[in-house]
């Protein structure tokens, strides 16, 4: 029996990526917070909770680990994504380990157990390393803007796979692990069925105080609001996960106090932070506003990306460090909480005054329901597609180089006076009397009867003469002025097609 495990695990890595194709072809399973809550207090049962998770864990892996290979080769090589590969891959085989043990056998439930812990374990340093990886491929190779998008959306689909996995790891963990948090008896898990989120609003801000005590030496008051209006004069509870939103919370309070600190520093009077909570039929809303300054409309989604951070490296280097210091992750991996059971966190700033940030929290916890990604043909195309260019002029963040378009307007002028001089010649050669002034030259071309677009010219007009003349003036003469623009045009030419750069619109059809 020995010898027949020993040869499973050394032929586990080449049987990894068929275990892989195969459990990824199955969609995950979304459970609502009230399954969790069900089953953690009226069905515990530590046998049927074995039977779900040696099906439901391998298949939520398995999908991950298919976006994972998509990324870019040079990402994949970096040291940081490579040991968090080999994470996932000996969780992956160790759960698979199980997957033909008894249900009726105490001592491979106990062991689950066990196993299920170790991977928790094992896993708690998977976000900074992932973000190590990034800040190494980062600096070796630099990012593109195609690369960035992809490394974007697959970031928020990691780590939010990352957050249902660890939903299912802790519950288990909690349930069936023999340690019971005396501080919360009646959680259900890591699930408060009665969760008073002004408590875990009061909390968040008490830690962020410190801290802002510790660094400026004072901090900012908070004002707090509540209204009920599902139910007026009573609590404000829901069922949710004490954590998630702590850390929420805590995040929001930390941007917030240091903006309004560094905003405020030559009055030495800090405005409160005021919190409003609002408990409705279906949202519960918490509302954060500041006085910090707040940021350009421009900058607001910069503020969720992962590539755009400028704080200093950190360095990773145990577990017991602050998470996520210095990564610039925050507020992105707190949008995930927020997201995972089906709510959201937005901001909205006011340049020269201060940002609102806004949690909504399904209120039902039949509408609570995991929020999870899922590897099919879509996010594979998402990786592998070709990303045209956006079909609406964007304007460049930087003022405008006055030296450049002056040179275009000379180029302009240029332009016309070559086209005039054409046309005059073409009178000259055809008998005709040259335009004597400016107004005649200009008369004369406007009612020069030119190709439209889709209509085909006279060989004569265009094959001889002085048009093909005027066609080597304007038509392009390099491949990067043939090849496609960012308005869709594969490259224009003079037969029947409309001129698309900029500096010859208003010149008629070419």
């Amino acid at each position: 029996m020995r010898l027949l495990r020993a040869l499973r695990r050394c032929a586990a890595p080449g049987s990894i990526p068929q275990q892989v194709d195969f459990y990824s072809r199955f969609s995950p399973s979304p459970l609502s917070m009230k399954q969790f809550l069900d089953f953690g207090s009226e069905n515990a049962c530590e046998k049927t909770s074995f039977m779900f998770l040696r099906q439901e864990l391998p298949v939520r892996l398995a999908n991950i680990m298919k976006e994972i290979s998509l990324l870019p080769d040079n990402l994949l090589r970096t040291p940081s994504v490579q040991l968090v590969q080999s994470w996932y891959v000996q969780s992956l085989q160790e759960i698979l380990d199980f997957k033909d043990k008894s249900s009726e056998d105490s001592g491979a439930i106990h062991s689950f157990t066990d196993t299920v812990i170790k991977i928790r374990n094992r896993h708690n340093d998977v976000i900074p390393t992932m973000a190590q990886g990034v800040i190494e491929y980062k600096e070796s190779f630099g990012i593109d803007p195609v690369t960035s998008q992809n490394v974007q959306y697959f970031l928020d689909r990691f780590y939010m796979s990352r957050i249902s996995i660890r939903m299912l790891l802790n519950q288990h963990s909690l349930l069936f692990g023999g340690k019971i948090n005396p501080a919360h008896p009646k959680h259900i898990g890591s699930i408060d069925p009665s969760c008073n989120v002004v408590e875990v609003i009061k909390d968040g801000y008490e830690s962020a105080k410190r801290l802002c005590d510790l660094y400026y030496m004072s901090s900012p008051e908070l004002v707090l609001e509540e209204l009920n209006a599902k139910s007026p004069g009573q609590p404000m509870q829901v069922v949710y996960v004490p954590s998630h939103l702590y850390h929420m919370f805590f995040e929001l309070f930390k941007n917030a106090m240091r903006a309004t600190m560094e905003h405020n520093a030559d009055r030495c009077i800090y405005p409160p932070i005021h919190v409003h909570v609002t408990l409705g039929n279906e949202d519960l809303t918490v509302k954060m506003s500041d006085r910090g300054g707040g940021v350009p409309m421009r900058k607001i989604d910069r503020l969720f990306n992962y590539m755009y951070s400028t704080a200093p490296r950190p360095r990773v280097e145990t577990s017991r460090a602050t998470p996520l210091a210095g990564f610039g992750y925050g507020l992105p991996i707190s949008r995930l909480y927020a997201q995972y059971f089906q709510g959201d966190l937005k901001l909205y700033s006011l340049e020269g005054y201060g940002t609102d940030a806004v949690i909504y929290i399904k209120a039902l916890s039949t509408e609570s329901i995991e929020r999870l990604p899922v590897y099919n043909k879509a996010a594979w195309k998402h990786y592998k597609a070709n990303h045209e260019a956006d079909d609406w002029c964007v304007p460049s963040s930087e003022p405008k180089d006055m030296t450049t378009f002056r040179t275009y307007k000379k180029y302009d002028e240029q332009l016309k006076t070559k086209i005039s001089i054409l046309f005059q010649s073409n009178h000259l050669s055809s008998g005709e009397k040259a335009p004597s002034t400016p107004g005649e030259r200009e008369g004369n071309l406007r009612g020069t009867k030119l190709p439209t677009a889709g209509s085909v010219a006279p060989t004569a007009d265009l094959e001889g003469g002085h048009p093909a003349s005027l066609r080597a003036h304007i038509e392009p003469g390099s491949a990067n002025e043939q090849s496609q623009g960012a308005n869709g045009h594969a490259g224009w030419q003079l037969r029947g097609s409309r001129c698309p750069d900029s500096h010859l619109r208003g010149h008629g059809e070419f």
